[in-house]
């Protein structure tokens, strides 16, 4: 039910390892990267590429499942892609699930010269990728003909262990069709969950997922500190006012809740604290409430 989301930035290997084991240990099913070319909003500071920093979380955890949230499509061609996660999925034993999307900043690949900052584009290339990584996966010969790619009996093997669960985010129309018709989750933008309900008959058969931005408190005492510091990062009114700052009860209830509402996977970002061993290890109260 709960994945940790860990973007890849201002940490070391041995750091992001050492979350992820401690997630493992606290109870977390699965551990989400960012897929960027620079850090949004934080261009100077230094990040790791996702399915390099995926594989290395993989081999140095025993029953993480690893994914992101999400990769950019534009970033990769669908055959690559569908090797590489063919290839993290029979490394871990099955520990590698797909979360993509047509890209969340589309300005930066305009600044590095990578596919189209137009949105039909992109949407348009996810879906012929999407078609495509399922062909490849299958293991028989693929053609493909269409606007962004040409495939002539096109061939991988192996096929991956198991199908490959794929998450694809959004609310957009065409973004929920390609939901129905390829997404085992249906990840909602946490400043769109007013709209779940309203939108749930259009993802289709996905199940439900959302990122959602918190702070962890160790107790009452430290709700002003914790608030100012997200405050002074964030705004007045961080993450459009969907944080949630709570103690281990108070974050179960909200969880609870949201369960109820018929979310069934939260991506957790703890944006206070960018999430240290030891306030993993405390959300695993939150884990066992819930």
């Amino acid at each position: 039910m709960f994945h940790l989301f860990l973007p890849q930035m201002r940490m070391s290997h041995e750091a992001i390892v050492a979350r992820a084991r401690a997630a493992e240990t606290a109870g977390f099913e699965g551990i989400a990267f960012m897929d960027h070319l620079a850090p949004p909003l934080a261009a100077e500071h230094e990040m790791w590429e996702a399915m390099s920093i995926a594989g290395w979380v993989l081999a140095h955890t025993t029953d993480l499942v690893v994914s992101h949230l999400v990769l950019c499509d534009s970033l990769r061609h669908p055959a690559v892609l569908a090797r590489q996660v063919t290839s993290l999925d029979h490394a871990s034993g099955g520990r590698f699930e797909l979360g993509i999307g047509w890209g969340s900043v589309p300005a930066e690949l305009g600044t590095f010269g990578v596919g189209s900052t137009e949105a039909p584009v992109r949407v348009g290339r996810l879906a012929e990728s999407l078609d495509i990584l399922r062909g490849l996966w299958s293991g028989e010969p693929v053609d493909h003909e269409g606007e962004h790619f040409t495939l002539v009996a096109a061939q991988q093997r192996p096929v991956p262990t198991r199908p490959i669960p794929i998450t694809v985010g959004g609310v957009g129309t065409r973004t929920l069709a390609l939901v129905r018709e390829h997404a085992d989750w249906w990840n909602v933008p946490v400043h769109r969950l007013d709209d779940l309900d309203r939108l749930r008959e259009q993802a289709g058969d996905a199940r439900v997922s959302v990122q959602v931005p918190v702070a962890l408190l160790g107790d009452e005492r430290e709700r002003s500190a914790v608030t100012e510091v997200v405050q002074r990062r964030f705004g007045r009114r961080p993450m459009g006012g969907r944080l949630v700052v709570g103690t281990a009860p108070e974050l179960a209830e909200h969880f609870a809740a949201q369960r109820a509402r018929g979310v069934e996977r939260f991506y957790a970002w703890f944006i206070a604290d960018f999430a240290p061993v030891e306030t993993l290890h405390a959300f695993a109260d939150v884990i066992r409430a819930v």
